[in-house]
């Protein structure tokens, strides 16, 4: 584990456990490195490099002001492979961690990356426009403004008890600990860089950034994501992508590489050895 410090003066956190192929995982919001814990140890006992930052404003980097958008997340990124002189890396996002992914891969210098996996993630555009008519109106992500902003430690309460992983689904099990543990992550994190990326995973176009990547990549998504709607992420990344491959886990939630990582593991481990 350690820290580097960025060309604007922000410290970002990171840890970096075992040899062979790297594989860099890239969080959601609000959370952290910790989100891949299970991946993490999965992937190391297969033999791999595994390394995971927390994003600006998460975690345990700095609870910046500024550069809380997709272009600087990138460029963070780049300033960490660089720094770890990364090669022939697999870079595997979750929700925000996936148009990360997108947005750092599609400008990624010669041979830092092998191949991608993007993971419930917010490709191509979460927010309803003229030219994307199925994604969720402005008023939902200014709910979620509101609601951060009025009570951040309720609101943290809220999401993962409900939609984040399906726990408001009839029948489901319930874990407390996983309430608990996304609670954690979050309230480390600083409020107005949270603020400011609910505008950066929602706004942000990754069409470009999904035309240009060459390398290989995974699109994972469950059909029963209340976070990101499947309709309006997966199935249209794929149709962007030069050599794309898509996945749909039938019934799945938004967190479902916390509630079904025996299920998900296995596909991530025959992709990355593929």
């Amino acid at each position: 584990m350690g820290t580097i410090t960025t060309k604007d003066g922000t410290e970002i956190f990171y840890k970096d456990w075992g040899t062979g192929q790297p594989i860099v995982f890239h969080h959601g919001w609000p959370l952290s490195a910790d989100d891949w814990d299970n991946q993490m140890m999965f992937f190391l006992n297969q033999g791999y490099r595994v390394i995971a930052h927390d994003r600006r404003g998460h975690g345990r980097s700095s609870q910046t002001a500024t550069g809380n958008e997709m272009d600087t997340y990138a460029a963070d990124v780049a300033e960490l492979t660089d720094k770890l002189d990364l090669k022939d890396a697999v870079h595997i996002g979750h929700s925000t961690g996936g148009g990360e992914v997108a947005r750092y891969v599609a400008r990624a210098k010669q041979g830092r990356v092998a191949k991608a996996v993007l993971v419930s993630a917010v490709p191509p555009i979460m927010l309803k426009t003229e030219n994307n008519p199925g994604g969720l109106p402005l008023e939902v992500f200014d709910g979620f403004r509101a609601a951060l902003v009025a009570n951040r430690a309720q609101f943290y309460v809220d999401v993962p008890a409900g939609p984040f992983y399906g726990f408001n689904r009839p029948g489901a099990k319930v874990y407390q600990g996983v309430i608990d543990n996304w609670w954690r992550q979050g309230m480390i994190g600083g409020a107005k860089a949270h603020y400011d990326c609910i505008k950066a995973f929602s706004e942000t176009d990754f069409t470009e950034d999904l035309k240009a990547i060459d390398v290989p990549v995974l699109v994972l998504h469950g059909d029963d994501d209340q976070i990101v709607p499947y309709a309006d992420a997966a199935p249209l990344t794929v149709k962007l992508l030069k050599n794309g491959t898509l996945k749909t886990y039938p019934g799945f939630p938004h967190g479902m590489l916390t509630t079904h990582a025996d299920v998900i593991n296995p596909d991530l481990l025959a992709f990355v050895r593929s």
